[in-house]
């Protein structure tokens, strides 16, 4: 009889970084594998992994956050990790799973304990932590030596990875995300570009370049430009500090009937529809799913040089790449977007086929039964 597999996740929301596990346990049940899937919560995640046929699992997990890198964080970490540990244990011991999969670096604890029960372990990392100091982006990284294969998001994660720990160069795969385009046909923007509309969907966060975005807007407001801002996505939690930052600035340069704020919505095609221009104005950002989304709904996009975003258009071929941080280079390139807007909504159709292409999560998801193949010849 076939034994199951364990896949492991450390939230239940339905981000990008979600979907993609999503995805990954649809690739496996598809297969005809019994899937298990641990997670630290409940949430919006649980039904759509049932949906795929997964049997899904509350464990308590100890989760790498950015407070942990101080001296109390770690305290904290070290006791989550002593407490998860009988759960974990328990799980470990009861099945005799054929592979774990380990999502996201952010687990640090999972792939020791998988590999000490001499299971195979497939990690699968969504980070690119390239400005905390080496010595902790080894620390982060080391426990993936216990992993038979990892799998990185973009070719700019790996070698973020391959930087802090070399000896990982061998089993380091790149597997770029699967993203779904809208349910029905995407309708181009409006042929003329009158008042214009800008979207950026995502978390609340100083990396994914919020202010960033409400500067650029300020700035192109001040040029005579009718453009209004759409910010879709709730804060991150513990950056609350960040969102009132952010409020105060919209109203400093009195914004407040300029940028509307939706909070988390499942329905992000909705907002892609209302936009003429979507903007992934990211600090940091190993791939980028909003980017492909933005093609698959047929509009312009802006992205950063941060990370992994310039390989989710090209280089700039099938969008616009800007230095991350820079609210003038951004308002300059949305300009030069609305002044030859013909060529702007030529290049957006085009970028819609390939992305359809490139990022298709059939694709994805056959990558991810192979590479699981592939962990048991390792």
């Amino acid at each position: 009889m076939p034994r199951p597999v364990l896949l492991v996740h450390p939230s239940a929301e339905l981000y990008g970084s979600d979907r993609v596990f999503a995805e990954s346990v649809r690739a496996l049940a598809d297969s005809g594998r019994e899937v298990l899937v641990a997670l630290p919560a409940d949430g919006p995640l649980v039904p759509l992994l049932r949906s795929h046929g997964a049997r899904v699992l509350r464990c308590p997990t100890p989760v790498l956050r950015k407070s942990a890198l101080r001296p109390s964080g770690l305290l904290g970490l070290l006791r989550d990790c002593l407490s998860a540990l009988p759960a974990m244990l328990r799980l470990l011991s009861r099945h005799r799973f054929e592979a774990v999969y380990v999502s996201t670096v952010t687990l640090p604890l999972w792939p020791p304990m998988a590999r000490l029960f001499g299971r195979r372990v497939v990690a699968h990392v969504h980070e690119a932590e390239d400005a905390v100091p080496r010595p902790i982006r080894v620390g982060i990284a080391l426990p993936l030596l216990c992993c038979h294969v990892v799998v990185a998001n973009s070719a700019a994660a790996r070698e973020v990875l391959l930087g802090a720990v070399p000896r990982l160069r061998e089993r380091v795969l790149v597997v770029r995300n699967g993203v779904h385009g809208p349910a029905t046909p995407p309708e181009e923007p409006p042929a003329t570009s009158g008042s214009t509309g800008l979207v950026l969907v995502g978390r609340i966060s100083p990396r994914k370049g919020t202010d960033t975005a409400v500067r650029a807007v300020a700035l192109l407001r001040e040029r005579g430009r009718a453009i209004t801002l759409d910010l879709v996505g709730s804060v991150f939690a513990g950056y609350e500090w960040f969102e009132r930052e952010l409020e105060e600035l919209v109203r400093e340069h009195r914004l407040e009937e300029v940028v509307r704020s939706h909070g988390f919505d499942d329905d992000v095609w909705s907002h892609y529809a209302a936009a003429d221009v979507v903007l992934v104005p990211s600090r940091m950002e190993p791939f980028g799913n909003t980017a492909v989304e933005a093609q698959l709904a047929m509009r312009p996009v802006v992205v950063t040089d941060a990370q992994g975003l310039p390989e989710t258009v090209d280089g700039g071929r099938r969008g616009s790449v800007v230095p991350a941080d820079d609210p003038h280079s951004l308002a300059d390139r949305i300009e030069e977007l609305l002044d030859d807007w013909e060529e702007a909504r030529r290049r957006a159709r085009h970028a819609r086929s390939e992305a359809a292409r490139l990022f298709a999560p059939e694709h994805y998801r056959r990558s991810i039964r192979e590479l699981f193949e592939t962990s048991k010849s390792r």
